[in-house]
C-alpha cells in the first residue's frame, strides 16, 4: 500500500481524536472596503474608507483549531482571552466551530490579541490586504494568569490524544508561553512521555525539551544568524539537528514551495511540497501544516507520511484568498490522489 493510500485510509479515523490546542489565540478581523465608496473626512480631510463587510476568524490557535476541526478533530481549546468585544467574537469564532471552549481563560486585565486586516477591492476584482493594525498585549500575564492555565491543561491531559503548543510572538514573555509556563510544559511533557506532545514557536523552539518542534526555515536560519541562508539545505541540516539534539525529539522544518524536513535520530528526511497554481495567500500555512502533522501522527502515520499529509493541507488553504482558510476530508482525500500522481493543482 503505498503512503497516500494509508493516509487516506487513516483519515476515517480522525473523529475518534481530541487534541488540546495550548497557546496564543487571536481574532483575525477582515474588513472589506471598495474605493468606490471612500469618502473624504469633513473633519480632516482625510480619505475615509468605508466598511461595508467585515468576517471575523479565530487566530494562530485558532486556525489550528479551525483546519482540525474541519477535518473532523475534536478540539480543547486553552489560551487566553480579555473580556472586551475583541473576545465575545473570538469566543463566537470558536463556538462556531464546535471548539470545546471551557478551558480559556478570560481577564478583564488583558485586551484580546486581535490582527485588523484592511481589504482593499482591486480593479481586477481582487482583494489585496492593505497595512494592518494589531492590538496585543505588552505587559507579561499575571503569574495568577500563568499558573491557571498550566493547571488548566494538567486537568484536561488525559482527554486527550495530544497537545499542539502555539507560541506566536516573539517578544519574550508577552504571550501565553512564558518562560514560566514553558518550564512547567516541559516538565509536564517530560513526565508524560504516553502523551504527543508538540511545539511551533516563532522565536524560542530551542528553548523546548521532551516533545516535537517545529518551525519554518526562515525561524530556522534567524536563531543562528550568520550560519547560512535560509535557502540553503546544508546550513538547515546542521541547525536543525543541532536544535533537534537540544530539543531531544523530531525536529520539523516547512520550506514552503520546497515542501518540508524531518529531522530524527541519525535521518533526515525531505517531503517535497504539493505543487499549486494561481493566486496563493500563506497565511496560515504552517498552522494548516501543524494541524495535519499532529492528526497523521496520532493517527499512527509515519512521520513522513504525517509531514505529507501537512503539505497536502496546506496546498490546499493557501488557494483560499483573502480568509483564513481550511481543508475538508473529501478535498485532502482528493489531493493527496493528485499529489500521488505528481500533478499541479
Amino acid at each position: 500500500m503505498s503512503g497516500t493510500e494509508r493516509i487516506i485510509r487513516a483519515l476515517g479515523e480522525i473523529p475518534g481524536k481530541r487534541i488540546i490546542v495550548f497557546g496564543d489565540y487571536t481574532l483575525d478581523k477582515y474588513l472589506y472596503i471598495d474605493p468606490s465608496r471612500d469618502e473624504p473626512s469633513v473633519e480632516t480631510g482625510l480619505t475615509a474608507y468605508q466598511v461595508h463587510e467585515k468576517r471575523m476568524y479565530a487566530g494562530c490557535g485558532g486556525t489550528i483549531t479551525n483546519n482540525l476541526r474541519a477535518l473532523g478533530a475534536q478540539v480543547i481549546s486553552i489560551g487566553l482571552m480579555g473580556q472586551d468585544g475583541e473576545g465575545f467574537e473570538l469566543q463566537a469564532c470558536l463556538d462556531a466551530v464546535g471548539a470545546d471552549t471551557e478551558s480559556m481563560v478570560r481577564s478583564p486585565e488583558l485586551c484580546t490579541c486581535t490582527y485588523t486586516k484592511p481589504m482593499r477591492l482591486q480593479p481586477d476584482g481582487s482583494w489585496k490586504e492593505m497595512e494592518r493594525l494589531d492590538f496585543r498585549n505588552f505587559s507579561p500575564p499575571s503569574m495568577a494568569l500563568q499558573q491557571t492555565l498550566l493547571e488548566k491543561l494538567e486537568s484536561r491531559l488525559e482527554e486527550a490524544d495530544a497537545v499542539i503548543l502555539i507560541d506566536q510572538f516573539c517578544q519574550r514573555n508577552l504571550g501565553v508561553i512564558t518562560d514560566f509556563v514553558r518550564a512547567g510544559v516541559n516538565a509536564l511533557a517530560e513526565c508524560r512521555p504516553d502523551k504527543l506532545f508538540y511545539v511551533d514557536s516563532r522565536a524560542f523552539s530551542a528553548e523546548f525539551r521532551h516533545m516535537i518542534v517545529k518551525c519554518n526555515n526562515l525561524e530556522l536560519m534567524a536563531m543562528a544568524p550568520g550560519s547560512g541562508s535560509p535557502e540553503d539545505e546544508d546550513a538547515i541540516r546542521r541547525q536543525a539537528e543541532q536544535l533537534r539534539q537540544k530539543t531531544g525529539n523530531t525536529f520539523f522544518v516547512t520550506r514552503g514551495s520546497r515542501g518540508m524536513m524531518v529531522f530524527r535520530e541519525g535521518q533526515a528526511l525531505s517531503v517535497p511540497a504539493v505543487k499549486v497554481t494561481g493566486p496563493i495567500d500563506i497565511v496560515g500555512a504552517g498552522d494548516a501544516s501543524t494541524a495535519g502533522i499532529v492528526l497523521g501522527l496520532t493517527l499512527g502515520l509515519s512521520e513522513e507520511e504525517a509531514a505529507m499529509l501537512g503539505c497536502c493541507i496546506s496546498s490546499i488553504t493557501i488557494q483560499q484568498l483573502g480568509v483564513t482558510g481550511t481543508a475538508s476530508v473529501p478535498q485532502v482525500t482528493q489531493r493527496l490522489r493528485d499529489y500521488e500522481k505528481g500533478a499541479s493543482v
